[in-house]
């Protein structure tokens, strides 16, 4: 049996990014289509994607010196929207990192873990291969300012 992509595979945005007008990321192809209520941005491809959660993710650390699980995923995953807290034992679940540890993000393998981790709670599942993931991590940290 096969299962139907979710919203954020079939967007190529396996993070679910907001769409918003005054950022472009690379492969950004719009705002969902297909969707009751458009919310979503869409990518031309899934390491398009992957590339902008860890953009995302690296920006969250460096602007905003956002370290810990606990905080990074208070600002994606806001309590006006979800149940934040179980987002983030999901994470800490899957990375096996503790909620308020110090994660240093300019660490390939560390980023990996909470890119996944974040593709696993928002979709309930990651269908992307290692080297997908690895590809779109690895395209984050190009140019970023580091």
């Amino acid at each position: 049996m096969t299962l139907e992509p979710t919203r954020g595979e079939r967007n190529n945005n396996p993070g679910n990014i907001d769409f918003l007008p005054d950022i472009q990321y690379l492969g950004e192809t719009g705002i969902e289509k297909t969707a009751t209520h458009p919310r979503f941005a869409t990518f031309d491809t899934p390491i398009h994607g992957i590339r902008a959660l860890a953009r995302n993710l690296l920006a969250y650390q460096k602007l905003h010196k956002l370290h810990t699980i606990r905080d990074i995923i208070a600002r994606w995953a806001p309590g006006s929207e979800n149940d934040t807290q179980a987002y983030i034992d999901a994470v800490c679940k899957s990375t096996g990192y503790a909620a308020d540890i110090n994660l240093i993000l300019s660490d390939t393998d560390t980023l990996l873990a909470l890119v996944r981790a974040i593709i696993l709670h928002e979709n309930g599942r990651c269908i992307y291969t290692q080297t997908t993931l690895k590809d779109g991590v690895r395209e984050a940290y190009i140019g970023f300012p580091g």
